[in-house]
């Protein structure tokens, strides 16, 4: 008797479980991104000269065929007369850090500004003749990935020349939690410029939001924003990526695996640049030999990959679970089973972790409970400055 009750109780689980999953699916289907919300930014626009700080990602995909913003704008007879583009470039095929040359966009003509070239912050030059700047760009919600360190500098520029920012939102597919240690000044980079965990739980519009509230601007400069938000967006549910937002997080595990796995980026692991499954793979030539292996290969977005055409014996973590948290172990298995632990470290791990002591406790051999304690003030202090900037559920 009591096991069909729990037979019962297990399966009546399973049907809420499904049919939530199918609300929020359908929710999901109707979700429209803030670059297709035209009505509530287009009159602001019209007439004037506009900058679009854009990359591949910067689309609009709720018709049967999605279309460019910058195509969409130039049909609407919108003036623009300039592109920005982040990290990776415009095509979004340059590798991480890689400087990026400025150019022109051979379908439009326009011409193509690198903010990861000669400079990351739009310069008074650059800005002349420009009224308006707008910004359209897919984040995945992480501290290191430097599509926010752009915004920042997109920000600051546009508040010095007194200008208008409008951010057309979209959605944080790593919104679901808040994770990691609240980065310290003193590591302040381009890989992480703001007092946050490395797992923020906003959107990029929240995020601009925060920053012009926050006073965390050069000389706590505010500047003239507008943020067009998502329609029927809820941060609950995972939102799929249409477009992989970088060369190397090409699909929703990388994506849910890039926070956790960006640590190693500055360790003697790889995550898998140079093959078909970066950020869903860790390994290093001189592990214990393992049942699965891979060969980093020179590539687009991974020109000089880490072991490059080395054999490295690795985890394969495509099957993982979803995460809503950081995960930790992995990082310190791959400290403990160093056979060099005093290189296993490179000097910019400080800068990702965003303090000193994640690295001197995994030295010390605290296990992932004990880290996580020490980030739960920080992380508590930063949810109530988040709160007062959230647009969304």
């Amino acid at each position: 008797m009591k096991s069909n009750i729990i037979i019962l109780k297990s399966t009546f689980f399973l049907i809420l479980i499904s049919f939530s999953f199918l609300s929020f699916s359908q929710n999901n289907d109707k979700l429209i991104v803030g670059a297709d919300r035209t009505e509530l930014y287009l009159d602001e626009i019209k007439g004037l000269n506009i900058a679009i700080v854009a990359n591949l990602t910067s689309k609009i995909s709720s018709s049967k065929s999605s279309i460019h913003l910058i195509d969409s704008l130039l049909k609407l007879n919108i003036k623009i007369k300039k592109v920005f583009s982040p990290e990776h470039g415009f095509r979004g095929i340059a590798d991480a850090g890689e400087k990026v040359d400025d150019g022109f966009d051979i379908k439009t003509g326009l011409p193509i500004i690198s903010l990861h070239g000669t400079n990351k912050k739009p310069t008074k030059e650059q800005m002349i003749g420009i009224d308006v700047f707008i910004f359209d760009i897919q984040d995945v919600g992480a501290r290191f990935y430097t599509y926010i360190s752009t915004l920042h500098y997109v920000m600051e520029a546009v508040a010095e020349n007194n200008k208008k920012l409008i951010i057309l939102d979209r959605p944080n597919p790593n919104g679901h939690y808040i994770d990691g240690p609240v980065l310290e000044n003193k590591f302040k980079s381009f890989v992480g410029m703001h007092p946050v965990p490395i797992v923020h739980g906003m959107t990029i519009g929240e995020f601009g939001i925060m920053i012009n509230s926050e006073g965390w601007m050069k000389n706590k400069i505010k500047c003239n924003l507008k943020v067009v938000p998502i329609k029927n967006y809820n941060r609950g549910v995972i939102y799929e990526l249409p477009i992989k937002p970088s060369p190397n997080l090409p699909n929703k595990k990388s994506i849910n695996l890039y926070p956790s796995l960006c640590l190693f980026e500055q360790t003697t692991v790889s995550i898998g640049r140079g093959t078909n499954m970066q950020f869903q793979i860790i390994g290093n030539p001189s592990w214990d030999k393992t049942n699965f292996k891979f060969t980093p290969r020179s590539m687009s977005g991974a020109k000089y990959p880490k072991y490059l055409d080395e054999v490295c014996n690795g985890i394969d973590l495509r099957k993982n679970i979803l995460l809503n948290e950081i995960n930790l172990e992995w990082i310190i298995n791959a400290y403990n089973k160093s056979t060099n632990k005093s290189i296993f470290f490179k000097s910019g791990f400080n800068k990702l972790a965003g303090n000193e002591k994640l690295q001197q406790q995994i030295i010390e051999g605290l296990n992932q409970i004990e880290i996580k304690q020490s980030w739960k003030n920080g992380i508590e202090q930063f949810k109530n400055i988040r709160s007062k900037y959230l647009l969304y559920k």
